[in-house]
């Protein structure tokens, strides 16, 4: 199957490895899942404790450096092979070919004119690196044992990436060789690139991705050179934090869900080829086949000759795109801000609105969103609020009667007002909040657009300056929004205008005009700490989600188990990336 394997061992700038004893690294690793698994830093302290698990990491690294294995010759000297292995195993390759479109990386070229909706690019499930196959591979028997790797599978595709890059013989190694070497996420970011992104609210998801994948390595360090059934693995020799880093961010930016062979269930996936495919505005145009046991690709729109093919990663903000794919697109239709928003529990109509919120299956604290187009929120939050500001009279009004949940029904729906006053004081508090959060940047938007004006500017310190002005962008919209709406209702309110009467056939509209404005309804009661996780806009495939990036609106997944899974309470960072699948 091609070319042996061929790689080296990287050397420091000395030229010969670093050496240091086991019993050193031991205690470095130690130490570093202690502080990584500690209580999570109080407010205003999150920076602190980034810059010490850093520290950390570079010292382990320093001790490790010239120890990781990489392959010789650049990246595209091995596409060539990549393509023969993927139409001597069956995938299509007739119409495309890899090739290098500058700012935008490698991607797939045209090598004749496809139409839209043509079906141009299919994978057999043989020559996907999954779950199925990690617990199949080397890496199955510690599978087998380790609660982790069984309950993360990204992870365990993680490290089934790392056995199998080591292994000569691996099948996957044609496709392992065609993966960068290096990532631009921020895992890759240089510290002062990181910190131009303080006062935004993505860094917080930065600082937990770095954290997360540095307690992540420390654990399994520890367990490839303490567990029995590591002792075959071709990590025991070495595994350093760079290796680590790198499976992540290559699993981080690649996989996705497919069906099982039976459909049953889900499961992840690294789809070779398919995944070189750049994103654009657009929909979802990829499938699983599952009469032919294959991932599947439509053309997204005709293409002649020549042309970049592009495929539409999903409805991703651009803090989704850089954390977890690590560009930043310039052109996101579906660009939001994070915005978390809560009914203090010391309020005295605390009670009431929760129950309002409930019956709407809405939580009464939760993280919402910021849209970058108008309106700038969604139904579900413009139900929100309209709780959040209703007076004691008004939450009775949807509390108490016969057509009680009927009501509830309007409160998304722009067209129905629960009064003048309310509209005000939500546009009020939406235009205070959105002025508020803009106050909490370090620069202006100016001053951004003229640091990216600078043409000596790095690119992980462009991304991170060009994620920051859209933020503020949207915020700004957002501000806007709500001084005009304040301004209209309160019009209203002087001329005395009626308020709009629906009817009872009206109470169906859940939507406001615009798309992607939809408001859940969940009529059930929210038990005290319980959360409802509203996905506004996964796809589904055969009727199962297919998870290829973080819920809208949702916060970070949490795992919740004991003993060495409660190290991992954690974000599962490598969910967030992958490509656009249906």
């Amino acid at each position: 199957m091609g070319k042996k394997s061929r790689v080296k061992t990287q050397k420091s700038g000395s030229g010969a490895m670093a050496v240091v004893s086991p019993k050193e690294m031991m205690n470095l690793i130690a130490e570093l899942l202690q502080k990584c698994s500690s209580a999570a830093a109080s407010a205003g302290k999150e920076w602190e404790e980034y810059i010490q698990i850093r520290g950390l990491v570079e010292r382990i690294r320093k001790k490790q450096k010239g120890m990781s294995i990489v392959f010789e010759g650049s990246r595209e000297d091995h596409f060539p092979e990549l393509m023969s292995w993927a139409k001597e195993n069956g995938a299509s390759c007739e119409c495309f070919t890899v090739a290098n479109f500058g700012k935008e990386g490698y991607g797939l070229r045209a090598t004749r004119d496809i139409k839209a909706e043509e079906l141009f690019l299919w994978i057999p499930r043989k020559m996907l690196m999954t779950v199925e196959s990690a617990q199949n591979s080397i890496l199955g028997p510690l599978y087998s044992q380790d609660r982790i790797l069984q309950a993360m599978g990204n992870v365990t595709l993680a490290l089934h990436l790392l056995c199998e890059r080591a292994n000569p013989a691996s099948f996957w190694l044609p496709y392992i060789r065609s993966l960068p070497q290096e990532y631009d996420i921020p895992l890759y970011y240089q510290q002062e690139d990181v910190q131009l992104l303080l006062g935004t609210q993505a860094v917080q998801d930065v600082l937990s991705q770095y954290k997360n994948t540095a307690r992540q390595y420390a654990y399994f360090y520890k367990l490839v050179q303490t567990h029995p059934t590591a002792s075959k693995l071709p990590l025991k020799d070495c595994f350093t934090f760079d290796d680590y880093r790198w499976a992540v961010s290559s699993v981080m930016t690649r996989q996705n869900q497919i069906p099982t062979e039976d459909g049953s269930r889900v499961t992840l996936a690294l789809i070779p080829l398919w995944d070189m495919c750049n994103h654009t505005n657009g929909l979802i145009t990829t499938g699983y086949n599952l009469e032919d046991d294959r991932c599947e690709c439509v053309a997204l729109q005709d293409y002649k000759e020549n042309e970049q093919i592009y495929i539409f990663y999903g409805t991703r903000s651009n803090a989704e795109f850089v954390i977890h794919n690590g560009f930043f697109f310039q052109d996101d239709a579906h660009d939001r801000v994070k915005i978390k928003l809560g009914v203090s529990k010391s309020e005295r109509l605390y009670a009431m609105k929760a129950e309002v919120l409930a019956r709407a299956g809405i939580p009464a604290s939760y993280v919402f969103a910021l849209h970058c187009n108008e309106p700038p929120i969604s139904a579900q939050l413009l139900a929100f609020l309209r709780v959040f500001c209703m007076t004691e009279d008004e939450l009775k009004y949807y509390l108490l009667g016969d057509r009680a949940i009927n009501k509830i029904f309007t409160l998304g729906n722009s067209e129905f007002p629960v009064s003048w006053e309310n509209e005000i004081k939500l546009w009020t508090f939406l235009e205070t909040r959105a002025a508020l959060l803009l106050k909490t940047y370090k620069t202006t938007s100016e001053e951004d657009r003229s640091m990216l004006e600078k043409p000596d500017l790095s690119l992980h310190s462009r991304m991170a300056i060009q994620l920051r002005l859209a933020e503020k962008q949207i915020l700004e919209k957002a501000l806007a929004c709500g001084r005009a709406k304040r301004l209209y209702f309160q019009k209203k309110l002087e001329e005395g205008a009626s308020l709009p009467c629906y009817e009872e056939s009206d109470i169906a509209l859940l939507e406001n005009t615009e798309a992607d404005a939809k408001l859940p309804v969940i009529l059930r009661k929210v038990e005290e700490g319980q959360e409802i996780q509203v996905d506004e806009d996964s796809p589904l495939l055969n009727g199962m989600k297919v998870v290829y990036g973080t819920n809208e609106g949702t916060t970070e997944q949490h795992l919740e188990a004991t003993v060495d899974l409660a190290l991992f309470k954690i974000e599962q960072v490598l969910e967030k990336g992958g490509k656009g699948f249906s």
